[in-house]
């Protein structure tokens, strides 16, 4: 039984690492990439959606993005969603297309993309903390159900604590190579 709560931890785990990841892979390091604007949503028909869904990415120029809206009246959305993401991007719209420049990186705004990859970083430790105090909740809940002795509970949140350290670890030395990334010059 408590090998099931350890499993079901561990995979918890690794997606709150995997969406560290994809959230990084989103900051730009002074190229364009589609993935920039994977953390963008667009508030359209009524509700908040991501802008994959809305419209097409792609690259034109290694220092453009452009974003082919499917729906005319959702072009300005777009927009505004982008020019708001706190990506530093100043959209133009030209039709249903909008063009977003991808200006150069200044050592102001290194600095304030490091900001952001450590904003990441912190909801990463919170997830991975948060799955923590499930499993060790569910631990107590079988001791108490008489499922665990108390003995096996406490061996067992000693592992969940190693695993939570284990995995707080990685998602510091994540930050530290995205750090880096950013701020070479």
């Amino acid at each position: 039984m408590a090998d099931a709560v350890l499993k079901d931890l561990r995979r918890r785990m690794d997606g709150a690492l995997d969406v560290l990841k994809k959230e990084f892979s989103g900051l730009r390091t002074g190229r364009a990439s589609p993935n920039l604007l994977d953390p963008v949503t667009v508030e359209a028909y009524g509700s908040s959606m991501p802008l994959s869904q809305c419209g097409t990415v792609s690259v034109p120029e290694p220092r453009m993005l452009s974003v082919q809206v499917w729906d005319r009246a959702l072009v300005k959305p777009v927009e505004k969603a982008i020019r708001d993401a706190g990506l530093g991007l100043n959209p133009q719209t030209e039709g249903q297309t909008v063009r977003v420049p991808i200006p150069d990186l200044n050592e102001e705004r290194r600095k304030e993309l490091v900001k952001v990859a450590a904003k990441y970083t912190e909801q990463a430790r919170v997830s991975v903390r948060n799955v923590r105090r499930d499993g060790i909740d569910s631990l107590k809940r079988l001791e108490k159900n008489g499922e665990l002795n108390q003995d096996e509970q406490r061996r067992v949140e000693k592992e969940v604590q190693a695993l939570t350290d284990d995995y707080i670890k990685k998602i510091d030395e994540a930050f530290a190579q995205k750090d880096k990334e950013i701020l070479q010059v």
